[in-house]
């Protein structure tokens, strides 16, 4: 066994809180991985995700003997084939590590990067001068794909901290790519929402769309095209994708989308090159820590925003006791850190290898008490709120505050996220997407996945004093916020959700809930979710207005129900954590109803619980 494997028990302890066919044969043809399990308890290692087959490839990868890394790619990849709306190897994202040996977390950055041929005015329109409208013409088109990382990302986890070859984690998802999965009621549901831009092209309306109509509930879709992919993956490693003929044909589809003819969606063509695929590099870097309430919580330093503003956030909390307050007191801080956090990531962050980012003042203790200053406990302030100075700071009240930076939110829902911990103490916390539910809505022909349509998260008017202004071979700022919770230096919980910019308050909230409201972890996901990013209106979720709105109007607060015509759905992320707790016992917990329903495993069910069949 490889030597990385071979790990010495942690002592976990609790958390301070005291395809190209559609066979319409019946799903029972053949045994595929259907139940959905929100929560499970046990030893030996723990998994959730959005999806059954995913948490599945990875419960077995464990039980295999592969550590938390071999896991994570295998539960990744087969979220390609599944939850292909959401992630795949058209994508990016952020990856995180914990090594029981070193004690240490190390991350990856796995973001998109822009085209190095990328002009500023890339999103404008040349024929009126103006920008291209949101939709369709930039979420639908070649210009918004950037340059994929997520291969790349697998590769760089597996050689660094993995036990298996890249070609052995991909093999669960070979196997659901070529026998099917089961599809639900969210499959055919996305694909009914994305049925024009798929329509829009011969190679989408092919797999996605083959007589016209999306995949029936209890059908078993296939992606042969996706499984070849990945068996040529499997044999010559990602120089076959990022190098070669794919290279070159993913550029192709990128400058000249295969549109149908006729189709009366304008579709921008983008400036990819196979060169681009070939200079992509994944970038290592330390993350981002702040200590709260005895909890040392790491998060995902830029080119990411999920951990400077959630770690802002929480040292701007941490100067209030909100475990002794009433649901609303504690509600209304957590509502107003959120916003003044936003605020900051508005100004400061963006990618630092083109912006000079304050990562280390906007998670220092002393700015987040200066911020704290600004919360008003009996009243929610006027948004959007004004920026504080992480150039000047010493931890008491400033008298002028900054001023606010323009800031027009474009980040989607659709990204996946999964948890995963071994039984030597291993925890990986990734987050995954290709940005859009659908992405670009460009499958690469014959190849089976989408491309990204990620550049979107770059603001659409250039501006030198924007720090997510477009550049060539940046990486656009995210909020992807994968999170792993140490306490002396040992793990307690890895957590993360998609949501776009809703993800840093789905992750700040569930942390409050599970670490001040005394929620179980599984209590704190469920729970009715709002988001403020420093916005008149709080983004509320149908059931957290009916439960919590009507307590929190005194305050000044005003909510809006999620959900829009892009993004139809009221739920805002869709959580998988696994907490470790004393003598090893672990939880995973996943999203009891939003998006279907998530799917949490153990390799070894504790007794008098329900085994996941």
């Amino acid at each position: 066994m490889h030597p990385r494997s071979l790990r010495a028990p942690a002592c976990a302890i609790s958390l301070a809180l005291g395809l190209t066919a559609l066979s319409l044969a019946p799903a029972q043809a053949e045994p595929r991985q259907t139940e959905k399990q929100a929560t499970a308890t046990g030893y030996g290692g723990a998994v959730a995700t959005v999806d059954p087959e995913a948490t599945s490839a990875a419960i077995s990868v464990l039980r295999r003997g592969g550590n938390a890394v071999d896991a994570a790619v295998a539960a990744a990849a087969t979220l390609g084939v599944a939850e292909p709306y959401s992630a795949g190897i058209g994508g990016g994202g952020y990856f995180m590590y914990y090594d029981a040996d070193t004690r240490k977390i190390s991350t990856l950055d796995g973001r998109e990067t822009a085209p190095s041929a990328m002009p500023h005015d890339a999103f404008i329109d040349p024929q009126t001068g103006s920008p291209y409208p949101f939709t369709p013409e930039l979420v639908t088109s070649g210009v918004s794909v950037g340059v994929p990382g997520t291969l790349a990302t697998w590769d760089e986890a597996l050689d660094r901290w993995g036990t298996m070859s890249l070609g052995k984690a991909l093999q669960p998802a070979i196997k659901t790519a070529t026998r099917g999965f089961v599809v639900d009621e969210t499959f055919r549901e996305q694909t009914l929402d994305n049925k024009e831009r798929f329509e829009a092209f011969e190679s989408t309306r092919k797999l996605y769309l083959p007589r016209g109509d999306a995949p029936k509930v209890g059908s078993v879709f296939k992606n042969p095209d996706l499984a070849k992919t990945y068996r040529m993956i499997a044999r010559r490693g990602i120089n076959s994708f990022y190098r070669g003929e794919l290279a070159e044909q993913i550029a192709a589809t990128v400058q000249a989308p295969p549109v149908v003819p006729g189709t009366e969606l304008p579709v921008p063509a983008g400036h990819m090159t196979a060169a681009d695929l070939a200079r992509y590099k994944v970038v290592k870097q330390k993350p981002t820590r702040v200590n709260y309430r005895g909890l040392d919580v790491y998060g995902m330093a830029p080119s990411s925003s999920g951990g400077t503003t959630v770690g802002e956030a929480l040292n701007i909390l941490n100067r209030f006791q909100l475990s002794t307050m009433p649901r609303p007191d504690a509600l209304h801080h957590y509502l107003e850190a959120s916003a003044l956090a936003f605020a900051d990531r508005g100004k400061y962050v963006g990618d630092p290898a083109f912006v000079d980012v304050p990562t280390r003042q906007l998670t220092d203790r002393l700015f987040g008490a200066e911020r704290a200053c600004a919360l008003d406990p009996q009243r929610a302030s006027v948004k959007p709120v004004a920026p504080g100075d992480a150039a000047n700071y010493d931890g008491r009240c400033p008298t002028e505050a900054g001023v606010v930076a323009q800031e027009k939110d474009t980040e989607n829902i659709s990204t996946t996220h999964l948890s995963v911990a071994d039984r030597w103490g291993n925890v990986v916390s990734y987050t995954l997407t290709i940005e859009q539910t659908g992405g670009s809505g460009i499958v690469v022909p014959g190849r089976g996945f989408l491309l990204n349509n990620e550049l979107t998260d770059f603001s659409t008017v250039y501006d030198p004093a924007d720090p997510n202004r477009i550049e060539p071979g940046k990486r656009p700022r995210s909020s992807m916020a994968p999170t792993i919770v140490l306490k002396d230096r040992k793990p307690v919980l890895a957590v993360g959700s998609p949501g776009g910019s809703t993800i840093i308050t789905t992750v700040l909230q569930t942390l409050v809930n599970r670490v001040d409201l005394g929620m179980e972890i599984s209590e704190a996901i469920a729970a009715p979710r709002a988001s403020q990013r420093n916005t008149t209106a709080v983004t509320a979720e149908p059931e957290f207005i009916a439960d919590d709105a009507r307590m929190l109007e005194p305050f000044g607060h005003q909510f809006v129900p999620s959900g829009d015509s892009f993004t139809p759905q009221a739920e805002i992320g869709a959580v998988a954590a696994v907490e470790i707790g004393p003598r090893g016992k672990l939880t995973a917990a996943a999203e009891p109803t939003r998006r279907g329903g998530g799917s949490a495993m153990v390799v070894k069910q504790l007794k008098g619980h329900k085994k996941h069949k």
